[in-house]
């Protein structure tokens, strides 16, 4: 019956799934969260598997702007009531346990009254062709009905590349972690993601032999700007490796695994040396190799298009499956939309993302506006506006070159709208103004081929407003378009402590406006 149908049903209630749930409750949308586990955020009840979050919890900021503090609170989710609640109100450490996770999500359902189904696992998702809506079934034969489909499952499935023997190993998914298990042996971990270096962690000091192996190089976080890199909490084997005390890194592809009663037998053809092939013996393998989206679940004729080797939905720049109407994604999974660039895969970088989404869905199909406030078409007004919000915003702090704020101006109105997708730009009205200004932060071109520790290279000064975009450290920049069309860009460089409020650069960015609207 139609009176049963939901306008949404969001599979998940991990933290994206609890974010959406929020945003829905507060538009007074009909919907129902699902989730397979006993308790929100199920997923972290496993995961990391050695327990400690690698996501920053900076409890002590100096400020008492709650907006500002979310720059270094990667945990909370948005909470813009009364009395939020947050994170950092349950655990002071900068790493912190994943248990205190677990327990702030439930509270946070708890307060906000997300309409949870709990022990409801989805096993299939099918489509009526005439209707068009979409039916999930739980492993009970229950079944759901909604009008529009919000897959918040993360990649709950290892991603296990197609080696010969690959099946024969430990998969960080599920294997034992007791490090004094591997006490005096020959152990290779593979993979080169926080996962697998977590992992190599954790046995470093018991392990005779540890190898952590991939086909491509290590990356840092502290150099590349993606958090999903190797962060240096987790890189103490590269120390192990560089002072020559047995561990190492391989670089190249593992070709075929063989275990026999001597342990396992990795042929490993080396990068570094024209791809040699040389077999190494060892007595445990853990593979860390990532994970992906589960689209079994779908039947074939709404399945979902998969991209990056099959681990991610493919999605449009409203977040919407790119070749199934009105199914949508929210989460680690949208990661796909910004791979290894931004912050989507996480936290602190998709909770702006599902609050955007909310926007897009109320603006699809609710017939409401993005918010928006309406000023003057004054340039010191413009101005103002711009400057307020680039020092204050965590948004597009989190969400670097990915969100931005929208200034349209025609005649003499201007229109300003928050954290708008940058790719969804070119795809609404907004693109046809005859003045729209794209307002994000984001780090300069080639930033992760710059040492950020070497003082040695020529870097743009500090507080010096230019367009030159010299700047490899976050900064604002300032996109003009006309009617579509990109014609100007405004870099403001780097400030050591993100503030971009003195006369230099207020002095610069109103003149940069000035001359773009004459």
């Amino acid at each position: 019956m139609v009176d049963d149908v939901l306008d949404y049903l969001v599979v998940g209630a991990g933290p994206a799934g609890l974010q959406l749930g929020r945003q829905l409750e507060q538009a007074g949308h009909r919907y129902l969260v699902l989730e397979a586990g006993s308790v929100p955020a199920t997923f972290f009840t496993r995961f990391p598997r050695h327990r400690t979050l690698i996501s920053v919890n900076k409890k002590h900021t100096g400020w008492t702007d709650p907006e500002l503090n979310l720059r270094v609170d990667w945990n909370s989710l948005l909470d813009d009531g009364p009395d939020p609640v947050l994170f950092t109100d349950y655990s002071a450490e900068l790493f912190p346990p994943a248990d205190a996770f677990l327990r702030y999500t439930a509270d946070y359902a708890a307060k906000h009254g997300v309409a949870i189904r709990y022990g409801t696992r989805v096993t299939r998702i099918s489509r009526d062709p005439k209707s068009a809506l979409f039916t999930a079934t739980d492993s009970h034969g229950n079944t759901f009905t909604t009008r529009r489909l919000v897959m918040a499952t993360g990649v709950s499935k290892p991603y296990i590349p197609d080696v010969p023997g690959m099946e024969l190993v430990e998969q960080y998914a599920d294997f034992d972690t007791d490090p004094a298990r591997f006490t005096n042996k020959r152990v290779l971990v593979l993979g080169k993601g926080n996962s697998a270096f977590e992992t190599a962690d954790s046995v470093n000091a018991y392990a005779a032999v540890l190898h952590v192996a991939g086909p491509r190089p290590v990356k840092l976080a502290w150099r590349t700007h993606f958090v999903g890199h190797l962060r240096a909490y987790n890189a103490g084997v590269l120390d192990m490796y560089q002072l020559k005390l047995q561990h190492a890194i391989l670089d190249g592809d593992v070709r075929e695994i063989r275990k026999d009663e001597d342990g396992y037998h990795v042929k490993f053809a080396f990068a570094r040396a024209d791809e040699i092939v040389k077999e190494l013996r060892y007595d445990y393998v853990v593979a860390a190799t990532g994970f992906r989206f589960d689209a079994s679940l779908f039947d074939e004729d709404c399945r979902p298009e998969l991209t990056i080797n099959g681990r991610f939905p493919a999605q449009t720049s409203s977040w919407e499956s790119v070749n199934v109407p009105d199914l949508y994604f929210a989460g680690t999974i949208t990661q796909a939309r910004d791979f290894k660039k931004a912050t989507s895969a996480f936290i602190h970088g998709f909770r702006y993302g599902v609050r955007a989404l909310s926007k897009v869905l109320d603006e699809r199909y609710h017939d409401r506006e993005w918010p928006q406030t309406v000023l003057k078409a004054e340039t010191a007004d413009l101005v103002d506006a711009v400057l307020r919000r680039i020092n204050r915003t965590s948004g597009l702090f989190q969400q670097f070159g990915f969100l931005a704020d929208v200034l349209t101006v025609d005649g003499d109105q201007a229109r300003y709208l928050e954290e708008v997708p940058v790719d969804r730009f070119a795809d609404t009205p907004l693109s046809e103004a005859e003045h729209a200004f794209l307002i994000t932060l984001d780090y300069g071109p080639d930033h992760d081929k710059v040492d950020p520790f070497d003082f040695t290279v020529k870097r743009a000064s500090q507080d010096v407003a230019n367009d030159s975009g010299e700047g490899h450290y976050l900064h604002p920049i300032v996109r003009h378009y006309r009617r579509g069309e990109l014609v100007a860009t405004h870099h403001v460089t780097e400030n050591l402590e993100n503030e971009w409020n003195r006369p230099v650069h207020v002095e610069a960015l109103t003149e940069f406006v000035s001359r773009q609207l004459a």
